[in-house]
């Protein structure tokens, strides 16, 4: 069964500052929501953006509420969520 995910990406950019992007995915696990946000935020990112991200890239991800998710969570005591950071 997929479970959707939200994955947040932040890494200090050259001449922006702090840049982000957050990807929705779907996976079976939480490990394999990461896996495929990461392959495509890093397709998505040209030369100097792929080196400025090597060097720090901070990931956050967690299950995303959809809205059959939110009826079941506001029906129970709470609902269920991981969290992983990765400081590069």
């Amino acid at each position: 069964m997929a479970h959707e995910y939200s994955v947040e990406f932040k890494y200090e950019h050259r001449s922006t500052g702090t840049t982000g992007r957050t990807i929705r995915v779907q996976g079976s696990s939480i490990q394999v929501a990461i896996a495929k946000a990461t392959r495509e935020f890093v397709k998505s990112l040209d030369r100097k953006e792929k080196f400025d991200a090597q060097k720090g890239l901070h990931i956050t991800a967690s299950r995303a509420e959809t809205s059959e998710g939110a009826n079941a969570a506001a029906a129970s005591a709470g609902g269920s969520s991981r969290s992983v950071e990765d400081a590069g």
